[in-house]
């Protein structure tokens, strides 16, 4: 029998030629579609605290992991940076919502540090409340100028002490500590604060952060401290949700959810069965492993399969995938009232079977190997091209699976090498075009969609790779003092998109490409002559106070000289 979510979601979307040994697959529907999102429909941006803030021991707050991992040596991130500065998010608060007010975004999506509210991360011992005011200010600002904050609790940047003391998210503790910390978030902006995400692509997070070793705190458990850190994750989830269901939603009036990133798997051959399962299994042991314990109270089935047996062939008494007991099951399903999603690009996906004397790992685990069509776009970026009718399928494939839950999209978006310095950036502008078309096809086909969060407001520190992708829409020099933001093409696309909620007609959304690109042109001009501009300030800075000086003395020394001819 075919996997459910072929059946499904094949109902939903038109069939495509198969993809055989030689043979390319086009997209399911080439056309574009023009039309509007429906009303009250969500737009905006995203960011978070690790990647944007700096001020990374100012007014109190603790260390992070991020912290220790990026000080810990060379090594660890591209150029060896840190994002003890980033783009002084925490000093440029108010410029950055013109930037938002500028966007026309009606949301804004950014997370709160937690070692900068508790900086030993445990409630009981310290409260910070410089960093209490600090995000309540910012809260104020985005409603005063009308943009509704989303607000993430955890974005990667577990506080430092936690990990040295309990080992961070392989110790079970961490979900009490994090819903202390929820519920003091809950306690603090919940007055104003209505949308909230406990957790950003955990998946990402444990596979980086405890399989390869390439995101803090940096250990290798290949094929089980991944694992360990998801379920405790996911019990911090549910103990932060039921805390808000029981204590705060009476009085508040929000909503809690997570977001989940996944690029979508497309079978190699759509005839051949062992595809299909790898295709399934991919979105199962990506997508599926958060979400089906969060709507359905336990694991996929494949993942227990897959990984209970290889744990068995290994030589293991028990699965490397932990169970939940029947209580935690229970308390585990339905505690989402929304699903956020994060997507930004495709693979195709055939079956290839690992042995389990390879050893644990989570690679090996899914028995699959992942390609790219060489004739997809290449957006300079190693792993991302630009495929979007992967994202229409991703989304009805989350509608289906999950029982049509709200969706807000979390993270989407393209980079830009660093080396490339170019504001008019009309591939994002493609990208955004396609994507958020194929979201508005997904709307049609039934998925309830209710927001759309681009991926990011500004240049920021990006993990691993340092500064050297650039996913903002306004670009950052990071290399003045002062950080300034230019804005890039995509800036006046995406506007308008917004401002008309879709896509009206041919004629209108090329104008809107066109317009952007000319309005980059000047910006160009003037980040182009910045250089000048900073070394012209900086001799003014050196010079004006010498040529003062030199007055001064000669001043001096001509009174002096005026005084002894008087006597």
């Amino acid at each position: 029998m075919k996997p459910r979510w072929v059946l499904t979601l094949w109902c939903v979307l038109p069939l495509v030629p198969g993809l055989g040994a030689t043979s390319k697959r086009s997209p399911e529907d080439a056309s574009f579609y023009y039309g509007t999102f429906p009303p009250g429909f969500s737009w905006g941006v995203g960011s978070s605290a690790y990647q944007m803030e700096g001020a990374w021991d100012q007014d109190g707050k603790g260390a992070s992991i991020w912290d220790a991992f990026t000080h810990s040596g060379p090594g660890k991130v591209l150029g060896d940076s840190t994002a003890d500065e980033a783009c002084d998010g925490y000093y440029k608060v108010q410029e950055d919502i013109v930037l938002l007010r500028e966007l026309q975004v009606t949301h804004y999506r950014f997370s709160l540090s937690w070692p900068r509210l508790l900086p030993t991360g445990i409630r009981a011992e310290q409260v910070n409340e410089k960093g209490i005011k600090f995000y309540s200010n910012v809260i104020d600002a985005l409603l005063k100028s009308n943009i509704t904050p989303i607000v993430t609790l955890y974005h990667w940047d577990l506080p430092q002490l936690l990990q040295v003391k309990y080992g961070g998210w392989q110790n079970v503790s961490m979900a009490g500590y994090f819903s202390d910390y929820a519920n003091l978030c809950f306690e603090a902006f919940g007055d104003r604060v209505k949308h909230w995400v406990t957790f950003s692509d955990p998946r990402a997070m444990v596979e980086k952060g405890y399989e390869t070793g390439h995101h803090a705190p940096g250990l290798r458990l290949p094929g089980t401290g991944l694992y360990k850190a998801a379920h405790h994750i996911l019990k911090a989830h549910a103990q932060a949700w039921h805390a808000y269901n029981t204590t705060w939603r009476s009085k508040q009036h929000g909503v809690v959810g997570i977001s989940l990133t996944c690029d979508w798997g497309e079978p190699v051959d759509m005839n051949r069965l062992k595809d299909l399962e790898a295709a399934e299994r991919y979105l199962q042991f990506c997508l599926g492993w958060f979400a089906n314990p969060i709507y359905a109270g336990d694991y996929p089935q494949v993942m227990k399969d897959h990984i209970g047996r290889k744990s068995a062939e290994q030589g293991l008494e028990m699965s490397r995938l932990p169970e939940f007991s029947l209580q935690e099951k229970s308390y585990m399903k339905g505690t989402a009232d929304f699903l956020g999603l994060g997507h930004f690009t495709t693979r195709y996906i055939t079956e290839r079977h690992f042995p389990s004397r390879q050893g644990p790992s989570y690679h090996n685990d899914r028995d699959l190997i992942e390609f790219v069509d060489p004739t997809w776009p290449d957006l300079g970026s190693k792993w991302l091209y630009s495929v979007p009718w992967g994202f229409r399928r991703l989304l009805n494939f989350a509608q289906t699976q999950y029982g049509s839950p709200p969706i807000y999209v979390m993270e989407n978006g393209a980079p830009q090498q660093s080396h490339c310095t170019q504001l008019c950036d009309e591939w994002r502008i493609q990208y955004l075009r396609g994507y958020i078309n194929e979201m508005l096809k997904a709307i049609k086909d039934g998925v309830n969609i209710k927001g759309y969060i681009s991926w990011s407001l500004l240049d920021e520190f990006e993990w691993e790779r340092g500064y050297a992708d650039r996913y903002g829409f306004y670009y950052v020099e990071f290399n003045i003092r002062n950080k300034p933001r230019y804005p890039k093409a995509s800036v006046q696309y995406y506007k308008k998109i917004i401002m008309a909620n879709g896509f009206p007609n041919p004629r209108e959304v090329e104008s809107w490409r066109l317009e952007a690109l000319e309005t980059c042109s000047i910006n160009n001009q003037r980040l182009a002559t910045e250089p000048l501009r900073r070394h012209l300030h900086l001799l003014s800075e050196i010079v004006v106070p010498t040529v003062c000086v030199l007055c001064v003395l000669t001043a001096a020394l001509l009174l002096m000289l005026l005084l002894s001819c008087h006597r």
